[in-house]
């Protein structure tokens, strides 16, 4: 197989940090050779025709004037023809004397034409000694004639009904048909509407391209430049006072200097980002409603079940392929799954999704996870990449976007509440220092670790202290810090809520009360 003909391959990946995919090899063109040989066509104009005698064109029964058969006719068709000139010239002819032959004085009496009926034709009277022939043979080849003439009839008649039944239901089916000399060539146009399609009217405009610009420097002149580093999706949710907003990932436009978006009519716009939230991967852009065209609605992402349609939309590999559509189902819902947030290598916070198995890839990053009523149900966010996994992939639920979102609008953050403190994960501390050091008793080995109290937080006016060991919270177990900040950054959990605590301290478990207040760092 020729190298060009192979199928391409596309080999984009998206790294962690949302750099930009390798571009697509550009399409090549394939060429068709015409064939040649035992494969060339055969052109019948160029075929050589054998010469037929005039003589054959001048006669209607298949035999020349001189009652030869035509050199072309075949077998049969010279016998019957013979048959007929035969009988034609012993009509209207007196009959002959035959051919002599030894005996009977040289002379053979004349055989008379065979008539279709009468007479009495035996042997003892002079008949040519053969009985008679019912019908002859004249009657015989015209019956047959006949009973050809009635099966073309026939068979026409069939053929009429069928094609009448054929043009009526073409008509019923709004079919035009057009005729050649190789045939009918049928055009169908059929209306194909489906609930994916009906969806998709509702949401696929309303999904965006979102490209991130970076500082670089040219190789050539030195001078600082800003190139395209990332691009991601996003979808348009609001649009007001001439203004649109659009919610994406965090880590599409993550170490943007400059953000650009592209909508489905290739129509672009600049974007200003308004706010993000790293433990949701979630940010806002602010950009001109101008080409906004559609703005998506979302749904109720607890009333999603398993099993029901899930559609992803977005610009996987770039926006060479932006507007794309993926379906599937729901897989699974209410996920939790461990992520890495400020790319140290270890996992710090566990993000609550819906799971997937609408194809997501590279690029699909902050578009759009739809329901059969075309409703935002999630944001499309992560999925599993190994050799040897298919088809998870992670989106955040709508109920969790909402009030991020409106607060990322309105103050350019989000506010959550806070203890004021630095922690560390028991299970990362050795045996030997969690019986020596903070003396936890036998078989508590989990928990959070205070490492380092800021001054006058919640923590620090609720007397907390370094290596308290925090197993406990809201009445909620402690693992780790993971689990802390989920019970903490919970929707349900207000800057201002009293929690009880319970905690290890020398050994001994005590437990305090802590009214949260607003973070101002890192910090939990």
């Amino acid at each position: 197989m020729d190298e060009k003909n192979k199928d391409l391959e596309t080999q984009a990946k998206e790294p962690a940090s949302g750099a930009s995919p390798e571009k697509l090899p550009e399409s090549q063109s394939y060429t068709r050779s015409e064939p040649n040989g035992d494969a060339a066509v055969h052109n019948p104009e160029t075929a050589s025709t054998k010469d037929i005698p005039v003589e054959a064109v001048h006669s209607a029964e298949g035999v020349t004037p001189e009652g030869e058969p035509f050199a072309t006719a075949t077998k049969e068709e010279a016998e019957a023809s013979s048959t007929h000139a035969f009988f034609d010239e012993a009509a209207s002819e007196p009959a002959r004397p035959a051919t002599q032959a030894s005996g009977n004085n040289g002379t053979v009496p004349p055989v008379p034409p065979t008539r279709a009926g009468g007479g009495n034709l035996s042997g003892n009277n002079g008949g040519g000694g053969e009985p008679p022939k019912k019908g002859g043979k004249k009657k015989t080849i015209w019956g047959a004639f006949l009973a050809g003439i009635l099966g073309v009839l026939i068979g026409a008649l069939i053929v009429l009904g069928f094609s009448w039944g054929a043009l009526h239901d073409d008509n019923n089916n709004d079919a035009t048909s057009t005729t050649s000399n190789t045939g009918t060539t049928k055009k169908v146009t059929v209306e194909n509407t489906t609930g994916t399609t009906q969806a998709l009217e509702k949401v696929q405009d309303a999904v965006v391209s979102v490209l991130n610009y970076q500082a670089g420097t040219s190789i050539s002149t030195g001078d600082t430049t800003e190139d395209e580093a990332s691009s991601g999706s996003g979808v348009v949710y609001k649009k007001s006072n001439g203004k649109a907003y659009v919610v994406t990932n965090n880590h599409v436009v993550e170490g943007a200097n400059k953000l650009e978006v592209t909508f489905s009519s290739g129509k672009k716009a600049e974007a200003k980002l308004v706010g993000t939230d790293k433990w949701n991967d979630l940010a806002v852009l602010e950009i001109s409603d101008k080409y906004v065209t559609k703005v998506a609605e979302f749904g109720n992402s607890d009333a999603v079940k398993v099993g029901e349609i899930a559609i992803a939309i977005g610009s996987p590999l770039g926006t060479e392929f932006a507007g794309s559509v993926t379906q599937g189902i729901v897989s699974g819902v209410n996920r939790t799954v461990p992520v890495d947030t400020n790319g140290d290598g270890t996992e710090d916070w566990e993000a609550e999704v819906i799971q997937t198995d609408a194809a997501i890839n590279p690029g699909n990053s902050g578009g759009a996870l739809v329901n059969i009523e075309g409703q935002v149900i999630g944001i499309n966010s992560m999925k599993i990449s190994t050799e040897n996994v298919e088809g998870i992939g992670f989106a955040i639920p709508s109920n969790t976007v909402v009030p991020i979102i409106d607060q990322l609008e309105k103050n350019g953050e989000v506010e959550r509440p806070s203890l004021g403190v630095t922690l560390r994960d028991v299970d990362t501390i050795p045996e030997v220092q969690q019986q020596q050091v903070l003396k936890l008793p036998s078989g508590v080995d989990y928990g959070a670790m205070v490492q380092q109290v800021v001054a006058g937080s919640a923590a620090d006016k609720a007397g907390l202290k370094e290596y308290d060991v925090i197993v406990e919270m809201n009445g909620k177990k402690v693992t780790n810090s993971m689990t802390l900040r989920q019970i903490l950054y919970a929707n349900d959990v207000k800057i201002g809520d009293k929690m009880e605590v319970k905690y290890y301290r020398e050994g001994k478990k005590e437990t305090t009360t802590v009214t949260l207040t607003a973070a101002s760092s890192t910090n939990q």
